[in-house]
């Protein structure tokens, strides 16, 4: 048996493979209901799977329920804003002149999530874990597609894509810090129930916001995904999987450990593209590959 200490660990590749199998199903939805509509499809459709979780949790968890405070909901609040910005914005990176630039300065999220847990949760990082960061982001960096050449490098730091991609992902830190903050601050000795609550009230917002500004402006995306149910039903559920298992992940580890090891989820999916698409691996995706699982070796070593 895994012990609680471990627990995150499965629970953290489960949900980069879980989000892999939502993202493949939401890039068929996008041609069909645009980007916004396939965001709108991950949180309604997931939201009966984490009521139903939640209830089941209550029921045979053997935990009381916790009492909502403020500040759980301040947290909430912030988590699933923060979500939402950091999606918008890394949107708007990619409409940008440069989408490679943007895309890579998102991926600072990382090293971003270590800095706002050390700043707002009073967290530690070890030369370990620092390491571990670095090498992963790096990695990632590596594997993104159509890298900028050292002179679009050199430029960059004015070009809009990569503002709105540094902004992406300082959003998305402060999402992954908050979800850990909301976990903490209801008090219970249940890691499950602790992102059952969170995970439920936070995309409940994110449903009623997106879909409530979707209805107003482009009532027809919102028809078009009542239309998708098989697919979307799809996606809910393997997005909602994926969410609970980060969550409870972050109920249980520090942020910086827990987003480290979920870029294996780059990997998982740079493989399943290689294996639909036939495609060979250049020197440098092979060295990208790597380093993400030298960070994840690294940041595996650091868990106990």
């Amino acid at each position: 048996m895994i012990s609680a200490s471990w627990l995150w660990i499965p629970l953290t590749v489960f949900a980069a493979a879980a989000q892999t199998v939502r993202n493949t199903a939401q890039r068929h939805l996008t041609s069909e209901l645009g980007t916004l509509g396939a965001t709108l499809v991950r949180f309604l459709y997931g939201m009966p799977v984490l009521a139903v979780w939640l209830c089941l949790v209550l029921l045979f968890g053997g935990s009381p329920h916790p009492d909502l405070t403020w500040a759980f909901g301040g947290w909430v609040v912030v988590a699933a804003l923060s979500q939402m910005a950091g999606t918008a914005l890394l949107l708007r990176a990619m409409e940008a002149r440069s989408f490679a630039i943007g895309l890579v300065y998102s991926k600072s999220e990382v090293i971003q999530v270590a800095l706002f847990s050390v700043l707002f949760l009073g967290e530690t990082l070890s030369a370990v874990a620092i390491a571990a960061i670095v090498a992963a982001t790096m990695g990632v960096v590596l594997l993104t597609p159509r890298p900028p050449s050292r002179e679009s490098v050199r430029r960059s730091f004015a070009d809009p894509a990569a503002l709105y991609g540094l902004a992406s992902g300082s959003a998305f830190a402060i999402s992954v810090v908050g979800y850990r903050a909301a976990n903490l601050s209801l008090h219970t000795a249940s890691p499950f129930l602790a992102a059952a609550e969170t995970l439920f009230w936070s995309q409940l917002l994110q449903a009623v916001l997106l879909g409530g500004w979707l209805l107003v402006r482009n009532p027809v995306v919102v028809l078009g995904a009542l239309r998708q149910w098989r697919v979307s039903m799809f996606a809910g559920l393997a997005g909602a999987s994926a969410s609970l298992a980060n969550v409870t992940a972050l109920a249980l580890a520090p942020p910086s450990q827990v987003r480290t090891l979920i870029l294996v989820e780059v990997v998982f999916s740079y493989f399943v593209s290689r294996r639909i698409f036939r495609e060979s691996m250049s020197h440098r995706e092979l060295a990208g590959i790597i380093l993400v699982m030298a960070g994840v070796v690294l940041i595996l070593s650091t868990a106990g």
